[in-house]
């Protein structure tokens, strides 16, 4: 509270706190009391409002026009994953992947009528952002279940694609552990607009809705400095906590490490050994005070994971959106990220889905697949680009992977080329020894293994199991309806990042086909608006053909 009543002091006092370090920030720990909260803000806030958090009380809000934001959003530049041949490399191995925000990044764009930045397609994203209701884990036995398919490839004559899906054990809501959450939010100058700031507050009353009255939230704000707006309060309270996400004001530069640091400050001396403990980051990830290297940021969450507060990144606005930001530190400090455009998208995240994206079943989740030479020549894993982990990293316990949610779906996808088939990728080497003979020809495609902890612990479990004809279907029309609708997406991810790795015979139209025919229970209309992505998509696939033409000419 008495950074609070720092903070609402004054313009003027605001300015220096902004302009001084974080120690200075803590040593001053002397404050006058605060003014009366003002009344609710008008739609749009005023930039000349406090470098900070909250206006002055009494102080007028001119109105002043929020300008274009000029694009710089930023992406991680990465190749997609190489066809590689068994011979020569017969083993895969990456991390589970649960973020969904490319989904709703990608959609942003071509609701706008553009198509999306190569880079911010990541295919896992697209896919993993459906529920496909594999079947739960039987009671008693992993916190997870695992199911495999094989089917003939629709992108391409004479490939297939294997497919793995995990299904996360659902948590009843009577039976959901104490939530102590620690809401980090940027108040910074560019989190102005109204799909910034604006949103990240309704966001979050959603998500009070739908918390138990004995969960604790804590807010944590960052501009120019850092400060503490809420102590850890019981939901119960919810009328304040809901008074101080309102006093909210953006406007300054941006100490995002600093906040970081104060919020997980926060999240451990509050940490509850019977409670999911969590530190949720609201931003457009546009860091430019303090820690704001990408490195250190990284090394910073890394060793924060150690102490058992996991982490959740959701991503706001345009223009100069740290999409590489905040996938680095959501991946190194056990956390998820997301992308919150609207309010609908605000509801999936923090209502709909909240058991999955709070509450952890599995943590450090490694998949690792060999595949048999005798029966596969080539293999490509479709996504999880970012995920790739050595081979010798499924073992060691000490290397962080991704975690599971409760009732959380996960979808991984190989297209293989089987020994024999005309559309092998690769050719045979020259001098090399080519000869599969000496591989065992038995009924086995590929041997699968995963690797998870159970939350707070250090030891992982081991779960195998080969996969076999069996696992394998004909015809894409008997594969199960979950197969279909995660290879329409992923095709869809395809077809978004250039088509190159699609035959020549699958397209837009392909995909919207395979979809219609496997939606299946549709309650939120996810599966339907996928459909009318494919078309938004298209249509501003030739709109860039042709202002490139027109630029040629």
């Amino acid at each position: 509270m008495q950074m609070r009543g720092k903070i609402l002091a004054g313009v003027a006092a605001i300015a220096v706190l902004a302009a001084c370090t974080s120690q200075d920030m803590a040593e001053d720990t002397v404050a006058p009391p605060p003014p009366p909260p003002p009344p609710p803000p008008p739609a749009v806030a005023a930039m000349e409002a406090p470098v900070g958090f909250a206006k002055m009380a009494g102080a007028p809000s001119p109105i002043m026009v929020q300008p274009e934001p000029e694009f710089r959003d930023k992406y991680e530049d990465v190749d997609p994953n190489p066809v590689k041949l068994v011979s020569e490399e017969p083993v895969s191995t990456f991390s589970i992947d649960v973020d969904t925000a490319s989904y709703a990044n990608v959609r942003r764009f071509l609701e706008d009528g553009v198509l999306p930045p190569k880079d911010a397609v990541r295919i896992e994203e697209l896919i993993n952002y459906f529920d496909y209701t594999y079947p739960q884990p039987a009671e008693g036995e992993a916190p997870f279940s695992t199911q495999v398919n094989l089917m003939p490839s629709p992108f391409a004559e004479g490939r297939e694609l294997m497919q793995i899906g995990i299904q996360g054990r659902d948590i009843d809501r009577d039976a959901r552990p104490p939530i102590n959450l620690t809401l980090l939010m940027d108040v910074s100058g560019s989190m102005f607009s109204d799909d910034k700031l604006p949103l990240a507050k309704q966001a979050i009353k959603l998500m009070l809705e739908e918390m138990e009255p004995t969960d604790t939230i804590a807010i944590v704000v960052y501009a120019g400095a850092a400060g503490e707006i809420l102590a850890p309060t019981q939901v119960s309270e919810k009328r304040k906590i809901v008074a101080a996400l309102e006093e909210l004001r953006a406007g300054g530069s941006t100490a995002g490490g600093e906040g970081l640091r104060l919020a997980y400050s926060l999240a451990e001396q509050g940490l509850k050994e019977d409670a999911v403990n969590r530190v949720m980051l609201l931003t457009d990830g546009d860091f430019n005070v303090g820690i704001s290297d990408p490195e250190q940021l990284e090394d910073f969450v890394s060793r924060k994971r150690e102490t058992g507060i996991y982490l959740s990144v959701l991503g706001f606005g345009r223009g100069n959106y740290n999409d590489a930001m905040m996938q680095k530190i959501a991946q190194t400090g056990n956390g998820t990220a997301a992308y919150i455009d609207t309010l609908s998208e605000a509801r999936k995240v923090l209502a709909d889905d909240l058991s999955g994206n709070i509450f952890p079943i599995a943590d450090d989740v490694k998949i690792q697949v060999e595949f048999n030479p005798a029966r596969v020549a080539e293999y490509r894993l479709i996504g999880y680009e970012t995920r790739l982990l050595d081979r010798e990293d499924f073992n060691n316990d000490k290397v962080d992977a991704g975690d599971i949610g409760a009732g959380t779906s996960v979808t991984a996808i190989y297209e293989i080329t089987p020994v024999g088939s005309d559309a092998t990728q690769i050719d045979p080497l020259r001098y090399g020894d080519n000869d599969t003979s000496k591989a065992e020809p038995s009924g086995e495609y590929a041997y699968v293994k995963l690797r998870y902890k159970a939350p707070g612990e250090d030891s992982s479990t081991l779960l195998e199991r080969a996969v076999t004809g069996s696992d394998r279907v004909d015809n894409v029309e008997d594969a199960p309806q979950w197969a279909r609708f995660a290879t329409a997406v992923a095709g869809y991810g395809e077809m978004l990042k250039g088509g190159e790795a699609l035959g020549t015979g699958f397209g837009w139209e392909s995909i919207r086909n395979l979809a219609n025919g496997a939606k299946g229970p549709d309650e939120f209309g996810y599966r339907a608006e996928f459909v009318q992505l494919t078309r938004l998509a298209e249509t501003a696939e030739a709109q860039a053909a042709l202002r490139q033409q027109g630029q040629e000419e």
